[in-house]
């Protein structure tokens, strides 16, 4: 299995400077992103501002959000990680925006007919969309 480079991580996350490693992006999540990660990822995974509200809604409530100032929780920052995850993969895999967050929003027969988005909001549903998106990019029976 291929692994997203850290730059198209990087992307969608906003880290400065970049983790080199899994031990380094580790560290970051434990320390808690910044509050700028979570609203980048939600503004790759999604189009337009009602999508963005809803999703940013599911991953942290919005009074929540408001008051965090700079740094995100480590349970926070766990669920920023894995949406990054999951949209620079589905990036790579389709080599385009736009087709990946349409592939995110659009249910598919693989989840139960719910969208991977949706699915991957927890860690066991995020590993069932990465499954999903590496056997479309190998044309494996999916």
């Amino acid at each position: 299995m291929m692994l997203v480079s850290p730059e198209d991580v990087a992307g969608v996350m906003e880290l400065r400077p970049l983790p080199h490693t899994l031990a380094e992006l580790e560290a970051r999540v434990r320390d808690g992103l910044p509050k700028s990660a979570l609203r980048a990822g939600v503004a790759q995974a999604t189009q337009g501002a009602d999508a963005r509200r809803a999703l940013l809604a599911r991953i942290i409530p919005e009074a929540t959000y408001k008051r965090r100032r700079d740094r995100l929780t480590q349970d926070e920052s766990e669920k920023t990680e894995r949406l990054a995850r999951i949209v620079a993969t589905a990036s790579y895999v389709w080599a385009d925006a736009d087709d990946a967050r349409e592939f995110l929003a659009t249910p598919h027969p693989e989840l139960e007919g719910r969208a991977p988005l949706e699915v991957a909001l927890t860690e066991l549903g995020a590993r069932r969309v990465e499954e999903l998106l590496w056997k479309l990019f190998y044309g494996l029976p999916a």
